[in-house]
């Protein structure tokens, strides 16, 4: 047998060739490779006495030949005879990792650099090789050559057609892989736009966005944190919206502070909460709307105990009593929850921490088009009081509610609140083609709030409701086109209104707050999130 190596990763070289001389295998080599295995008392055979040509050009003409093509492409049974003929003796095995490419993109390389890294006969070869994978194998990362090895030692000095199949498709990947950041890299030098996406490691999903529809979930090559890393601890299979809302409850609470929970429905989170307690945190973001809670989606920001996975009830005898949720996710979930939430045998539990959530460019795929945006990381760019009337502003609520609006669908309005070091959000109106609409949704959801929140003897509801309501800021993803919401929100207690501000009727509105006594805020950026 017969071996070609040529690679610009060294790592485990010397090792593999050291392994492949005990099977008795001929080492062909190029001249860096070659230097490196001599060194190590390795010999070798040099690529020249095969091609019968000099490397020639700085190295750019090293392995093109008709010798080393025709060594890997000839069928063994059909063309063994013209091969014969031909002087051409067999290579079985090609070792080959490209010109560093991406790594001096990555480091900044000036173009004649990057221009100097972009490899063309290792590709040929790796390609030959794969086409021809019938007979051959072939590596192409330092993560081949274990199971190579350990390939070799379990079938006697030879591999299977399987393995070399699964060989040949990772390297017909890798060479898609090199040519298309090399295309989309001499795209930016001409001033073109182009993205090309890879992914990888699919795997069926239980089902679409309807059980009569069949989804897959990928990885996206090349990012070191991806949504696809889940740790899956217990329950059922996720299906296509799992993984929706999943992410959508990451996002909710990969920016909160303190303990931070989020109760996730429809992409949308119903509940939102933050405070020093995690037990506390998940009470306060259930109490944003129990009623959509049912089957939703919990995510925390912090390790999940046993005494917040008790909240759920899910051992109580009553069972009309037990909260029912899909799925809960949290960076870690302690052994004695984990215990607790098997309880519930359908119940998704899941690992992810929401710092490794990666603040990528947005993409999404639009009939034939791919639409593509950068990560929506600011909050604000100032907050201006806009009205007359004298009144501190509480920027960490604003904060607070900025943060939970960002990640709610247009037209988006939020009703939040806080006491002492506990916020939390009260109502919110998601999604709607009306923005009036979002506002009179979030007001009837933060009276709801409120109400759980009342006792009974204390005094009559509606001076304890309009006495919590006022302490409320009411947030808009967007500006207000009219003093409508504005006249609704006054209406219903609402004091304070924050607001991106932009409108050509921003004068309208602003003197109907001054009218109405409600101060208003003016952040001067705008959350849409369609």
């Amino acid at each position: 047998m017969k071996a070609l190596l040529s690679v610009s990763d060294k790592t485990g070289i010397v090792e593999l060739v050291k392994q492949l001389k005990a099977f008795g295998i001929e080492i062909i080599s190029t001249g860096g490779t070659q230097k490196v295995l001599q060194e190590a008392g390795i010999e070798v055979t040099d690529i020249q006495q095969v091609t019968h040509n000099p490397e020639a050009f700085g190295g750019r003409m090293k392995t093109i030949s008709f010798n080393i093509e025709s060594a890997l492409l000839f069928d063994r049974e059909k063309d063994k005879e013209e091969a014969a003929q031909l002087g051409i003796e067999p290579i079985d095995l090609v070792v080959c990792n490209l010109y560093p490419f991406e790594k001096v993109l990555r480091e900044g390389a000036d173009f004649e650099t990057l221009i100097e890294n972009i490899d063309i006969g290792g590709p040929t070869m790796i390609r030959a090789a794969a086409k021809n994978f019938k007979y051959i194998n072939v590596l192409t990362t330092p993560d081949d050559y274990e199971p190579f090895i350990q390939e070799m030692k379990t079938n006697n000095g030879t591999t299977t057609y399987e393995f070399r199949k699964q060989l040949m498709t990772k390297a017909f990947n890798h060479t898609a892989d090199y040519d298309a950041l090399i295309a989309q890299t001499m795209d930016k030098e001409n001033d073109k736009h182009s993205i090309r996406l890879a992914f990888e490691k699919g795997k069926q999903l239980r089902y679409g966005e309807n059980s009569h529809q069949q989804a897959n979930f990928y990885r996206q090559k090349g990012v070191d944190k991806s949504l696809f890393d889940i740790k899956f601890l217990h329950g059922k299979a996720l299906s296509y919206n799992n993984i929706l809302d999943i992410s959508g409850a990451i996002a909710s609470v990969k920016e909160l502070e303190q303990e931070a929970v989020a109760v996730v429905k429809h992409s949308n989170p119903c509940g939102l909460a933050q405070a020093g307690q995690q037990r506390k945190a998940l009470e306060k973001a259930w109490q944003g709307d129990p009623v959509s809670a049912f089957g939703s989606i919990i995510a925390f920001n912090t390790p999940l105990t046993l005494e917040t996975a008790q909240f759920f009830d899910l051992t109580n005898e009553d069972r009309s009593k037990r909260k029912f949720i899909e799925v809960v996710i949290a960076p870690e979930i302690h052994p004695d929850a984990l215990a607790y939430l098997q309880n519930h045998k359908n119940l998704r539990v899941l690992e992810y921490n929401p710092d490794n959530l990666p603040q990528n460019p947005d993409y999404r795929i639009v009939n034939g088009t791919l639409l593509e945006q950068d990560y929506d990381d600011k909050l604000y760019e100032k907050i201006e009081m806009v009205t007359g009337q004298a009144s501190e502003t509480d920027k960490d609520l604003i904060t607070f509610g900025l943060k939970a609006i960002k990640n709610i669908k247009s037209n988006a309005i939020v009703v939040v609140g806080r006491k002492d070091d506990e916020f939390y959000l009260m109502g919110m109106g998601a999604g709607q083609p009306n923005r009036l609409v979002a506002t009179e949704l979030a007001l009837a959801k933060a009276r709801d709030f409120i109400r759980q929140d009342f006792v009974e003897d204390e005094k009559d509801f509606e001076d304890y409701y309009h006495r919590a309501i006022q302490k409320a800021y009411l947030i808009s993803d967007a500006f207000f086109p009219f003093a409508d919401n504005v006249e609704l929100a006054a209406e219903k207690g609402i004091r304070n209104i924050v607001q991106p501000g932009g409108s050509i009727r921003d004068k309208s509105v602003i003197d109907t707050c001054n009218e109405r006594g409600v101060n208003m805020v003016f952040t001067g950026l705008r959350h849409f999130k369609h």
